[in-house]
């Protein structure tokens, strides 16, 4: 009888490998999905987008002209900070619906 359990546990084993191995692979298809994914944060009623990937990394920065005012750079500086931060804000949630079934 000990062989017998031997080989059946050697087969779950072979089982669960390749369960992980699958797992694996998924997950990295999806975090190649979310590296080609592009989200746009936005500030101002639109005056400032930011456009990051689903990995955080910033791919592109737009300002209307109408949000330039010299007088008052530090506004500016606000609504580039606030699309910025609802760009990862969205890349977060969009990360963790992704890759949330793999999380332990």
């Amino acid at each position: 009888m000990s062989g017998f359990n031997r080989f059946g546990g050697g087969m779950n084993m072979q089982n669960m490998l390749k369960q992980a191995q699958k797992m694996q692979a998924d997950m990295e298809r999806k975090k190649q999905e979310l590296a080609e994914t592009e989200l746009v944060g936005v500030s101002g009623g639109g005056m400032v987008e930011v456009t990051i990937s689903g990995t955080n990394e910033i791919k592109a920065v737009r300002i209307k002209p109408e949000a330039v005012d010299p007088d008052d750079v530090e506004m500016l500086e606000d609504l580039v900070l606030s699309a910025i931060r609802d760009a990862q804000n969205k890349a977060k949630e969009l990360s963790n619906s992704s890759l949330g079934a793999f999380s332990l």
